[in-house]
């Protein structure tokens, strides 16, 4: 059994869905401490001829001050942010040879969020169609869902027990908390995502990497499972 564990984020780059590939079961993890200026609500897509950020407004959490958990967090000004975000996208890709396949659905499933204040549920959506886009049959699960009110490496490791999980697919950045003798006493190996990210064709001048997933939806379609796997490397503790 093969799990890997993720905060959401919004419109993710491709690493992200190669992990949630990777496994049997990919846990969501909404029920952790909002993190400010990460990858959680905002993004990057082509515009400009650069790289530019996309980025949801999100207000404090429903509730006390203590409860800033991620599936507590509500969005602000909706009409605002989800008309300024699908006019960058529109304008910056739709020559692009499938933007006619993906770019309506997008467009109508964030046009339905105006009145949604949750933000996890507008991302969760979100995330859902690229996972359906590109016909990924993992499991997912959300965290919230498990009771598990450990911390740091302890929740990543019970989470694991939780699934009766024999291999753990980390992030890179897992190296820095996880305590992996823990996880070893539980027969659970550890792996870390080394993501080689491919170069794919954006018939632009110069290749621009860690874009959001739309890009290389927009560029090639029902084969972006395909380049995105071309990336998969994992690798143990004692090579990095």
């Amino acid at each position: 059994m093969k799990i890997s564990i993720n905060q959401p984020a919004y419109l993710p780059w491709l690493g992200y869905f190669e992990r949630i590939d990777s496994s049997d079961i990919h846990v969501i993890l909404n029920h952790v401490q909002y993190e400010k200026n990460s990858y959680i609500n905002r993004n990057k897509i082509y515009a400009n001829q650069k790289a530019q950020w996309l980025t949801i407004p999100v207000s404090k959490a429903l509730g006390t001050l203590d409860n800033n958990s991620i599936n507590n967090v509500v969005t602000q000004n909706n009409k605002k942010w989800i008309r300024t975000h699908l006019k960058t996208i529109y304008y910056n890709y739709c020559k692009t040879p499938f933007f006619d396949k993906y770019y309506p659905e997008f467009k109508r499933l964030l046009e339905n969020q105006i009145n949604e204040k949750c933000f996890f549920s507008i991302i969760n959506s979100i995330n859902n169609l690229f996972i359906k886009y590109l016909n990924i049959k993992t499991q997912i699960i959300y965290s919230d869902n498990l009771g598990i009110d450990s911390k740091k490496s302890d929740l990543v490791l019970d989470i694991c027990k939780s699934q009766n999980a024999r291999q753990y697919l980390s992030g890179e950045n897992g190296i820095d908390y996880l305590n992996l003798d823990d996880f070893e006493k539980s027969n659970i190996n550890v792996l870390f995502q080394k993501y080689n990210h491919p170069v794919y064709n954006q018939y632009r001048k110069k290749f621009i990497s860690h874009l959001s997933i739309l890009d290389l939806l927009f560029f090639h379609g029902k084969e972006s499972l395909n380049i995105i796997r071309k990336g998969k490397n994992y690798i143990r503790y004692d090579k990095f």
